[in-house]
């Protein structure tokens, strides 16, 4: 495993998401950016930081970034 990306069980944990919800957050296409090569679906670390940062709100009335 490369250290600058992840697969789809540790890019969940790092998100605290289940893995299938991780996968179904892909198809819809309302996840973190991934890296697709063949079969294989990888996640760099930097857009899973990203996809957090996006998501930063001051208020529970305010909406994050989607």
């Amino acid at each position: 495993m490369n250290a600058l990306t992840v697969d789809t069980e540790e890019a969940a944990r790092h998100l605290s998401l289940k893995p299938n919800t991780l996968e179904k957050m892909r198809t819809q296409g309302n996840g973190p950016r991934f890296v697709k090569l063949g079969r294989v679906v990888r996640y760099r670390i930097a857009d899973l930081e990203a996809y957090i940062a996006d998501r930063v709100v001051s208020s529970t009335s305010e909406k994050a970034a989607a």
